[in-house]
């Protein structure tokens, strides 16, 4: 199966499809627009104020072939053979950027953990804090949410797959 990135209307931006998938899913979220980009887990991280423990890293990697979205804390790394094993095994390889843009819509900085059709895994360690920041749909954008609301709205494995860095 190939996948792509959800069809979305003409004017519709990329942060109003990921408000829009989250109320989708029963989640109602506030995008915080920044000063600057947010293209790092530390930058997130500085300008909201919080640990980047509580950073998402929203990576998009392809598993024999096929595009996942991968959600991890700021302060981690994916362990690429714990993502083999939870999603059933397979050849394990970053995306490039522009994979990355056709798989899910979004640029780097900005992949938000909803609004594309792709399979998710997170981390548990995601889940050791109340709530997180996630990428709203573009690098200067995103949106706090309780960790647990997050699992389930973007339907995640949650399996341990990462490692401090």
């Amino acid at each position: 199966m190939t996948y792509r990135a959800k069809a979305m209307p003409e004017t519709e931006s990329s942060v109003e499809r990921v408000v829009r998938a989250a109320a989708e899913r029963g989640v109602a979220i506030t995008p915080l627009v920044q000063a600057s980009t947010t293209h790092t887990a530390d930058d997130a991280a500085q300008a909201v104020g919080v640990d980047v423990s509580r950073i998402v890293k929203s990576l998009v990697f392809k598993v024999g072939g096929q595009p996942v979205l991968v959600l991890v804390s700021g302060v981690n790394q994916l362990d690429e053979a714990a993502l083999a094993a939870a999603s059933g095994g397979g050849r394990v390889q970053r995306a490039t950027a522009d994979e990355v843009r056709s798989a899910t819509g979004f640029a780097i900085g900005g992949v938000a953990p909803f609004g594309t059709d792709l399979p998710v895994f997170m981390d548990r360690t995601l889940l050791e804090h109340d709530t997180v920041f996630a990428a709203a749909g573009r690098p200067d954008t995103i949106f706090e949410i309780g960790s647990k609301d997050l699992a389930q709205a973007s339907a995640a494995v949650v399996w341990q797959l990462a490692t401090p860095i």
